[in-house]
């Protein structure tokens, strides 16, 4: 296995309790120092849905899936978090 298969994206998808109530998603290992406060914030406020990691290599294709997933909780469809780990089971690390 190479040094950059190993790396992983850290993620949380979240319920905004205090703005719009839209489900949303934050990429941890993505952040930087100008957003970062101003977004773990916003995470740590919300009703937790779902964490974990994206292998690097499925990101792409896992960040899809996630903005799918969020499209269909914004909807009103009702996912329990091993639901969503069963979707994405394909791209966590």
């Amino acid at each position: 296995m190479t040094v950059q298969a190993e790396k992983k994206t850290m993620f949380e998808i979240y319920r905004d309790t205090e703005g719009t109530g839209e489900y949303k998603v934050i990429y941890f290992t993505e952040l930087d120092d100008h957003n970062k406060e101003t977004e773990i914030s916003a995470a740590m406020r919300g009703q937790h849905l779902f964490d974990g990691f994206l292998l690097n290599q499925e990101k792409a294709q896992g960040k899809r899936m996630v903005s799918s997933l969020l499209d269909r909780l914004n909807r009103g469809e009702e996912l329990s978090p091993l639901e969503v780990e069963r979707e994405l089971k394909s791209c966590l690390g």
